[in-house]
């Protein structure tokens, strides 16, 4: 609390923008996994993007944007080689 009697934020609160970029990093982490099975660039190379958004959001310590960035990058490369090796479409 401050001299007029408001309430700081603590360290232990979250911010809504941290809330939102944790659930748009798992929504990212989930479209990545289903893009390994169906069409990779169609489903990967978006949720790529909304990973780097909620990592772009997330403030301090974003363990959860980060491992959504390095899953959806990772899905990208195993998705395009299964893609090719089994001779899927990859859009």
């Amino acid at each position: 609390m401050n001299a007029e009697g408001e309430v700081l934020h603590g360290s232990g609160e979250k911010r809504t923008a941290e809330t939102v970029a944790g659930f748009l990093a798992a929504i990212a982490i989930f479209v990545s996994l289903v893009g390994l099975a169906w069409h990779p660039l169609r489903l990967i190379l978006p949720s790529l993007a909304i990973a780097l958004v909620a990592a772009g959001m997330g403030v301090g310590k974003g363990r959860l944007q980060l491992a959504a960035v390095v899953i959806c990058a990772g899905c990208l490369f195993f998705g395009l080689t299964i893609a090719v090796a089994f001779s899927k479409p990859l859009w």
